[in-house]
């Protein structure tokens, strides 16, 4: 049997009984206001911002504002001044840069097949006597160098098969290299390796218009592809500079030419401020091909105009490079790249 329960019954007034001076009192009564205003607050110890202790103990040094009389920050905004005008007024150029520095970097191929055709037989007399090469493999060598200069460089200018056309004229530079005698040669050695950065930003350039290429790489991704060949474009490329330190007699103006480029080929390498370094290795290697170079002024029968003519078109093959890089930036491997992220 279940117990009882008292169960006491109380008259409720209707609410239309109570007073209005009764309630109104009650609401505005301080006491009350504050009783309600902390319902919600603990008993002891206050209000705390972060409860569980998740925050960062050390207290924040906030930021400082820019000093505009600071010489650094003059700098800082003179330099954004000028990238603005550059890219404004360059605006109209942008989109041939690409068919230009293609263009650029092949032109020493293209002089190369021009000039053996025109001196075969110096040609054949150089490989037969001092190559020691058999009379019928001369003029194999020459003419598959020259096909094949030919073919590649039409496959990276009208950017059909471009990946094949860079893989063909690779495999004339190293050729070359080794049928001339010319490998241990410390000059043509390192010009060898910037044509081959060059012809690397040509091959990551292809790689932004062809989805697939390397289908048996399957542990790299696309975009880890483009940037490790952008790196070692990178530092391929200002290997024609260090030449350019190493050779020729010392001045103040070779000293001086020689410090400014050197530091823009370091930030090359490492991809700071990669754009504008490139620019203006770009600038500073066109005026060096023109006035050093000048092939043009030596008489034809000369042997030392082909020398010129062979380092003219070189130079122009490094610059069409670095024009490439202008284009597309240093990639993801870069310190450029690293400071969009950090």
């Amino acid at each position: 049997m279940f117990p009882r329960v008292l169960v006491r019954h109380v008259a409720f007034k209707p609410a239309s009984t109570f007073s209005t001076s009764t309630s109104s009192s009650f609401f505005s009564s301080p006491s009350a206001m504050s009783a309600r205003i902390n319902i919600a607050r603990p008993a002891s110890g206050g209000y705390s911002p972060d409860p569980h202790g998740f925050a960062n103990s050390r207290p924040s040094a906030g930021y400082r504002a820019a000093n505009p009389d600071d010489p650094i920050e003059k700098l800082r905004a003179f330099a954004r001044t000028v990238e603005d005008y550059v890219d404004i007024y360059s605006q109209p150029l942008k989109p041939h840069l690409p068919a230009i520095g293609r263009f650029l970097i092949v032109g020493t191929f293209l002089e190369d097949s021009w000039r053996i055709v025109t001196q075969w037989g110096d040609q054949l007399w150089y490989l037969q006597r001092h190559r020691h090469f058999p009379w019928g493999l001369s003029h194999i060598f020459l003419i598959i160098n020259v096909i094949t200069m030919l073919l590649g460089s039409g496959a990276v200018i009208t950017k059909k098969y471009s990946e094949y056309g860079v893989g063909g004229l690779l495999g004339v530079v190293v050729a070359q290299a080794f049928g001339y005698g010319l490998i241990f040669d410390l000059n043509f050695f390192l010009r060898n390796l910037s044509v081959i950065g060059g012809l690397l930003m040509v091959f990551t350039d292809s790689m932004y218009t062809r989805k697939k290429i390397f289908a048996g790489l399957p542990t790299l991704s696309e975009n880890d592809r483009k940037k490790y060949f952008l790196l070692a474009g990178r530092i391929l490329l200002i290997f024609l500079f260090i030449g350019f330190i190493l050779r020729g007699q010392w001045s103040i103006t070779r000293v001086f030419v020689s410090v400014i480029g050197l530091a823009a080929c370091i930030m090359v390498a490492v991809g700071f401020k990669a754009k504008w370094s490139a620019g203006f290795l770009v600038i500073m290697l066109s005026i060096f091909n023109v006035f050093i170079n000048n092939f043009w002024s030596i008489h034809s029968a000369h042997p030392q105009r082909d020398f010129l003519k062979y380092d003219f078109f070189q130079t122009l093959s490094i610059v069409g490079g670095l024009i490439l890089l202008v284009n597309m930036g240093p990639g993801g491997l870069s310190v450029d790249e690293k400071k969009k992220t950090y």
